[in-house]
């Protein structure tokens, strides 16, 4: 039988009524929508000890940011919030209540529609927070996008998440499945999306924020995360603002020498471009979430994080979705303020989209997805491709291409969305992924003839994907 998902009004007054629990709830720009489930609930004096709602931007420089520069909703607002509010109450209450009391701190900093309805909705929730009162604070923070087109329906939302984030972090850190799929309840995902989540502390030290961050894909309440070089989850929209994008899709099973070589020629085509700047460019090596799975719908962790961290010992970004279309990745990519994106894929996937059998579900077939595909800043780099069959050399000039489109691929090339990659190293085309993979599964050495040295040292090493001495 399915667990009976209990109220929002429930889980405040539970944790109202629970007398070990006792804390502060700070809320910055969109209302005090968390505190008043709180005091509606019932029974709010045995759970709040202070609420506070520095809307005034003066007031929380001066509460939170005294002397500093930031932005108002960001992560780095929220943790001075957390941190200033949880040290206040701990100096004030422990002497009287610290040997049997669960401290803890609510605080969110959100920018909810505005009356023109201009912006986007999205803001940053966390709770510092105590489990054993001899122990130190653990803290959970998370970044929503607010999807609801009504100022007002994001604020009960809020409200609705905050309950559940404060509820979960009492009832469900041993289980952090179980702690992700609670946000959500009572609301629904084209509500809100759940992009970003942070988990650290004594408490939460066995929590992997990779694995939590690909959770949130495989859970549906978001369709991408993202890690930063050092294999940290980062917040999309912050590590990609006003940047260069180039992304390059695949398995990664293991990243070969013509992995490698797309990548380099693609960053050689983008320098040409006037407006590149290094610092300015991020390249993302995108896994597809489907490819993650293991049989009976699980993911096959170890094997997801071997391949994260291959990809950031080469100094390469990573990026988990849950697109198989080209044209919804693009989209994607389009909500955020980017400077360029290009897209680096091989001449064989060139010809599959270009095949009407994958846009069934649009009412306007393969010409819709092409304007989803293709924006003022979108183009795509094509790498030419060797048929291991045949050895046939695949490129932009004699991919397979449906007559009926031949005029709108001219188009594309004609004016640049779609460019071919002509430096490349042609001595290297016969390696294929897969081919590779086949040959360390069967302890064939010649596969370490077509990887870096790097890589091959990391897998024999650390004995992945299936190595054996």
């Amino acid at each position: 039988m399915a667990e009976q998902v209990m109220t929002t009004k429930n889980k405040a007054l539970q944790i109202n009524l629970d007398p070990s629990i006792y804390g502060t709830i700070s809320e910055i720009g969109g209302g005090q929508e968390v505190s008043r489930h709180f005091f509606q609930a019932g029974g709010a004096s045995g759970t709040i000890a202070k609420t506070i709602s520095a809307y005034d931007k003066t007031f929380s420089d001066t509460l939170y940011n005294k002397g500093g520069k930031g932005r108002y909703v960001s992560e780095g607002r929220l943790e001075k919030m957390l941190q200033k509010e949880y040290n206040e109450l701990v100096k004030t209450l422990e002497e009287g209540r610290g040997n049997d009391t669960k401290f803890f701190v609510f605080g969110n900093t959100v920018e909810t529609l505005n009356y023109h309805k201009t912006n986007q909705g999205h803001g940053w929730l966390g709770v510092r927070f105590r489990l054993d009162p001899k122990k130190e604070a653990n803290t959970v923070i998370i970044h929503v996008n607010l999807l609801e087109n009504d100022g007002i329906l994001q604020q009960y939302t809020l409200g609705a998440l905050g309950v559940n984030l404060v509820y979960a972090c009492f009832n469900h850190s041993k289980k952090p499945n179980s702690f992700l799929r609670s946000l959500m309840e009572n609301l629904d995902r084209d509500r809100v999306e759940v992009n970003y989540i942070k988990m650290f502390g004594p408490d939460l030290d066995y929590v992997d924020n990779r694995l939590l961050g690909v959770q949130l894909v495989k859970n549906k309440m978001t369709m991408a995360v993202m890690f930063d070089r050092q294999g940290q989850v980062q917040q999309p929209s912050d590590m990609l603002y006003k940047k260069n994008v180039i992304v390059l899709r695949g398995t990664f099973r293991p990243i070969t020498y013509v992995g490698f070589d797309m990548l380099k020629t693609s960053v050689g085509l983008c320098r040409k471009e006037a407006d590149y700047q290094k610092e300015d460019t991020v390249v993302l090596c995108e896994m597809n979430l489907e490819r993650l799975m293991r049989k009976g719908d699980e993911i096959d962790e170890k094997d997801f994080l071997d391949r994260v961290d291959m990809l950031n010992g080469m100094g390469q970004y990573v990026m988990v979705s849950g697109f198989f279309e080209f044209y919804k990745l693009s989209d994607y990519f389009s909500s955020f303020k980017l400077k360029a994106l290009r897209m680096l894929l091989g001449a064989n996937t060139l010809e599959k989209i270009f095949d009407d059998i994958h846009y069934k579900d649009l009412n306007g077939g393969l010409l819709q997805a092409m304007g989803l595909l293709f924006n003022e800043k979108t183009k795509l780099l094509i790498y030419p491709f060797k048929k291991k069959e045949n050895n046939e050399l695949i490129t932009t000039d004699n991919f397979y291409l449906p007559v009926k489109y031949q005029y709108l691929y001219q188009h594309l090339l004609s004016n640049q969305f779609i460019i071919p990659i002509t430096e490349y190293r042609k001595n290297i085309l016969g390696i294929h992924s897969k081919n590779v993979l086949d040959k360390i599964l069967k302890g064939d050495s010649s596969w370490e003839e077509d990887v870096p040295k790097y890589i091959s040292e990391m897998i024999k090493n650390r004995k992945l994907f299936g190595y054996k001495e």
